[in-house]
């Protein structure tokens, strides 16, 4: 009990969740937030921004970059995180057509 059949449902599928997994908690999204509205790479400023422990932000850090949709560099002692282009412009292409492929029926429930 526990395990997923992850390897029944399509890569698309499976990496969709991943996404959505990682997305899938309040302070990941006010760090996305933060990312997007400075639009630059942000060096150490979130726990100011954010009011949480540097632990819980290095945590929630860690889980959005190995989901891909942060990325990062180590310079010494600072690391710097900005939003990977890449990965974000495949999760709103995914989105977009998950919610879009619903074509609500005119008499259901």
């Amino acid at each position: 009990m526990g395990l997923t059949k992850s390897e029944i449902f399509s890569t698309e599928q499976n990496q969709l969740a991943q996404l959505l997994k990682a997305l899938a908690h309040p302070a990941r999204i006010a760090i996305l937030q933060e990312l997007m509205k400075s639009n630059t790479c942000i060096c150490g400023d979130l726990v100011d921004e954010l009011g949480l422990a540097q632990a819980t932000i290095s945590q929630h850090l860690k889980e959005l970059k190995n989901a891909g949709l942060i990325q990062g560099t180590i310079d010494g002692v600072s690391v710097c995180y900005c939003i990977n282009p890449t990965t974000w412009e495949m999760l709103e292409k995914e989105t977009s057509g998950f919610f879009s492929s619903f074509k609500p029926a005119i008499n259901c429930c």
